[in-house]
């Protein structure tokens, strides 16, 4: 089986980086660094842009924001990287950081580098070389749970993250402006957004705790040992983490969370393999939250919406860039469809009252 299945691509047409400062850059600040820069493409994200940085056998991951962004708080390389300085030692899923760069001589944008982790990255359509029978379906799913149950119990105030958000009123206020993100994205009204946006604002429940919070938790941001899908050998994509209530992450993931039983319409949006036999549901996810980490879970329908909603607006987002003309990834044209897709899932979740 290959080591590697998270493959970088040739650097798409219209999203190219400066070779020559770059490599003179590197040079001076990256340890080791000799040699001729090649540089390659993780193309798969849709949000910051991801890339391999290749000095002969030595390799590093770039990270930077995305041409045309226009939501400059929701791509903080700084803030980014300095997550990761202060976490990396203490949570061994987060990958190194090596250095970070404000310098608009060089990219134009911030951006940072940190080391490069090998595994595989498991999407809706899984690699040839990968196969998931009931029982690894079951026990990969609990690994995911047990490892947001691990980074909700960081210590995140001896870890130097104590001043990276502001826990007192967390839940009101990711609604709050995730609504308010909405509306400056949207391109085409779609009226059951606005329901769901006035339905979380009516029923936001008191925050449960505080913790380390990822904010985008979910299958195409782990990276697994491919001799053991169990074992999660990094998290990435640590862009929008934050200090806040942990529920409201578990929320995000159970958003990302596709099942068998859902609708047609809902397992196309799925982002990994959760519809598999042996996964676990999202009612299982809960309860084994809830067992490992000790914290009841009382409004799971306000949570999953949440994650839902959250989720829809992050799309329509980056449709709105695509629509604007910021970008021109062809894989960006028909996310409308599927903010649609979620809103309808969301607001049928509200009117049954409970997971389906």
């Amino acid at each position: 089986m290959p080591t590697d299945l998270n493959t970088p691509t040739p650097v798409r047409r219209g999203e190219e980086l400066p070779l020559e400062r770059l490599e003179t850059y590197f040079k001076e600040h990256l340890p080791n660094a000799a040699g001729t820069l090649s540089v390659e493409q993780f193309s798969h994200g849709h949000s910051n842009l991801t890339y391999l940085i290749r000095f002969g056998t030595l390799e590093f991951v770039l990270r930077r924001p995305p041409f045309g962004n226009q939501v400059k708080s929701a791509h903080d390389m700084g803030r980014e990287y300095r997550v990761l300085s202060k976490l990396h030692s203490i949570y061994a899923p987060a990958p190194r950081p090596y250095l970070f760069c404000e310098d608009p001589n060089v990219l134009v944008d911030p951006f940072y580098v940190m080391e490069r982790r090998h595994g595989v990255i498991l999407r809706k359509q899984l690699p040839r070389e990968i196969d998931i029978d009931v029982r690894t379906a079951k026990v990969l799913s609990e690994a995911v749970v047990d490892n947001l149950v691990l980074l909700h119990s960081l210590d995140y105030q001896t870890a130097g993250l104590s001043d990276l958000g502001k826990p007192e009123g967390y839940a009101l206020r990711q609604v709050t402006g995730w609504s308010k993100r909405y509306a400056q994205a949207m391109t085409d009204p779609i009226p059951g957004m606005d329901r769901i946006a006035m339905w979380l604002n009516e029923n936001v429940p008191a925050d449960s705790s505080v913790s380390i919070i990822h904010n985008d938790y979910k299958y195409d941001n782990l990276l697994l040992d491919p001799a053991n899908l169990s074992r999660i050998e990094a998290v990435l994509d640590w862009e929008m983490a934050t200090i806040g209530d942990p529920l409201m992450d578990l929320g995000t993931m159970l958003g990302y969370w596709v099942e068998a039983n859902d609708p047609e319409e809902l397992q196309l949006t799925a982002v990994g393999p959760t519809a598999l036999p042996g996964n676990l549901t999202r009612r299982e996810l809960i309860e084994r939250y809830q067992a490992k980490s000790g914290r009841e879970v009382t409004h799971a329908v306000f949570y999953y919406c949440f994650g839902v909603f959250k989720i829809a607006v992050i799309l329509q987002q980056i449709f709105a860039r695509y629509v604007r003309g910021h970008t021109h990834d062809p894989r960006f044209a028909k996310l409308d469809k599927i903010v649609a897709i979620m809103c309808d899932q969301a607001n049928a979740t509200i009117k049954k009252g409970e997971l389906q």
